[in-house]
């Protein structure tokens, strides 16, 4: 019997040997970041009540303290995003970590409202600079073909820290209070000092922008925005007009007032998206926007309002309530691993649009099962596992659309102004179930909105219109023109006739 070598030609390396020991590190060290990303977000939610009783705050008072992260997201997803680009991955990954991790620890000295608040907007600029740098550093690091399955492992650490929050809540707060829960959150800071010790830049970015020539000759994804004295003290007052309205948005400053400001913001934030875009790309940035606002209004509600729907609907004790929400963190967790190989398999967007109308299965069985908690912990892990984890592998299909040189920036910009989508879906949510039940309402929201993220995803929307005003861009930045082993296959990610023309965005 005659042994065949591993390494001979006619034998194919086993697919996992592809990722190196670096590799497999640098997903670690993004990955502990997401973790505590997620830990840091939750944690807020679960100790509202404790510190609203220590600084005698209202219901509305408090709840802005959740939102206060949301008014600072687009500008730091931006600005850490230009970070990145020019001046490399790691180096906009690692301030984000210390931005959100020094945020939280100072939230745990706080005095009073206004200087938890301050913390809170420190916090949204370091996480939504650790999604644009997180993504961009792993996705730029791992193999082509395992780039679905990169984005997965990665969101799949948010879903931990969410778990992991709740799970420190019931040992910590009791015995030392709530503080104590934000002082845990500079953990991340040590995760820093060792990414910016022992990690490499991410192989893209230094291959294409790092050794490309002097660093005056390095992209700067701002540049547009202050090509004259006019224009750059525009955008400057366009910034502040932007920031000031979502302040009053997100806090009680602007009741009474909340439809016309939130129209003033959104302008504000198109303007800087066409700008961004220039003239080749702002339509795609703008329906890149719209898609992701549209992703957290589905998701969103059931994230921020299942407790509230398990304790008044159904009328569950708080371990029944941990118990549902355990089922929704992993399956969400599980979600996001299984995205990303479905992503590599079937390429980023059918996988998506597939993943979101199986998972529109469990939506109303979710909400009318009433007695009986394993039915409800099972369907619930189905609903999440579908429809919330398929967000793993979100930032592979955004970070598709751009071309390496403002791939951070654009990405953090697009995807954290979505995001504003997340603080106006727990209050659509409430709103709606003024007029039905609050468990019909949340099936109502989730179900429609999810056939509308199907719909953009699915027929290719952001690209179609792209391809409007540029017909010359790749069809996935992310993949190599030539293929070659390391890319996916040819079919993947196909949006029909024409498909490929994206705008490369300005350089």
């Amino acid at each position: 019997m005659i042994t065949r070598p591993l390494d001979t030609p006619d034998r194919k390396p086993r697919r996992y040997r592809e990722i190196t020991r670096r590799q497999w590190k640098a997903m670690f060290a993004a990955w502990i970041g997401y973790l505590l990303d997620g830990f840091d977000f939750v944690l807020i939610t679960l100790v509202l009540t404790d510190i609203a009783a220590d600084f005698h705050l209202s219901t509305a008072t408090a709840a802005s303290l959740i939102s206060g992260a949301f008014i600072t997201r687009w500008l730091g997803g931006a600005v850490l995003g230009a970070l990145g680009d020019r001046y490399g991955r790691k180096a906009a990954m690692i301030t984000s970590i210390l931005l959100y991790s020094l945020g939280t620890f100072a939230c745990g000295f706080a005095w009073g409202y206004t200087s938890l608040f301050v913390a809170r907007l420190v916090i949204g600029l370091g996480m939504a600079g650790d999604y644009s740098a997180g993504v961009t550093y792993v996705l730029e690091t791992w193999p082509t073909r395992w780039r679905n399955r990169a984005s997965g492992f990665l969101i799949s650490g948010y879903a931990g820290g969410t778990i992991l929050a709740a799970e420190l809540y019931k040992w910590v707060v009791p015995h030392w209070g709530w503080r104590w829960m934000f002082w845990i959150g500079v953990l991340p800071v040590l995760v820093a000092l060792w990414v910016r010790r022992s990690l490499p830049e991410a192989g893209d970015w230094q291959r294409e922008i790092g050794t490309a020539g002097p660093e005056a000759d390095r992209p700067n994804p701002f540049r547009p925005l202050f090509t004259g004295r006019a224009r750059a003290w525009g955008n400057t007052v366009l910034a502040a007009v932007a920031s000031v309205a979502l302040f009053c948005v997100f806090t009680p400053v602007g009741v009474g007032c909340v439809p016309w400001l939130s129209a003033v913001a959104a302008l504000c934030l198109i303007a800087f998206a066409v700008q961004l875009g220039g003239r080749r790309g702002w339509l795609l940035y703008v329906s890149l926007m719209v898609t992701v606002f549209a992703a957290f209004l589905y998701s969103w509600p059931v994230q921020a309002l299942l407790p509230t729907y398990l304790k008044t609907d159904l009328g569950f004790d708080p371990d029944q309530v941990t118990d549902v929400m355990f089922y929704a963190g992993f399956g969400t967790m599980a979600g996001c691993w299984l995205a990303g190989f479905v992503g590599d398999r079937f390429g980023t967007r059918r996988a998506y649009a597939g993943t979101l109308l199986a998972s529109l299965a469990f939506v109303f069985p979710v909400f009318a099962v009433r007695d009986s908690l394993p039915a409800l912990g099972v369907l619930v892990f189905g609903l999440l596992a579908l429809g919330q984890g398929i967000s793993g592998i979100l930032p592979k299909y955004l970070a598709g659309h751009f071309p390496t040189a403002v791939r951070a920036a654009s990405l953090g910009f697009v995807y954290n102004v979505g995001a504003l989508g997340g603080a106006v879906a727990p209050v659509l949510g409430a709103r709606l179930a003024d007029g039905m039940t609050l468990g019909r309402a949340l099936a109502v929201l989730t179900f429609g909105l999810t056939l509308v993220v199907i719909l953009l995803v699915g027929g290719d929307v952001p690209q179609r219109l792209g391809r409007l005003v540029d017909r010359q861009a790749p069809a996935d930045h992310l993949v190599p023109a030539g293929g070659g082993a390391a890319a996916v296959p040819p079919e993947a990610d196909r949006g029909g006739p024409g498909a490929g023309a994206v705008p490369p965005g300005p350089v």
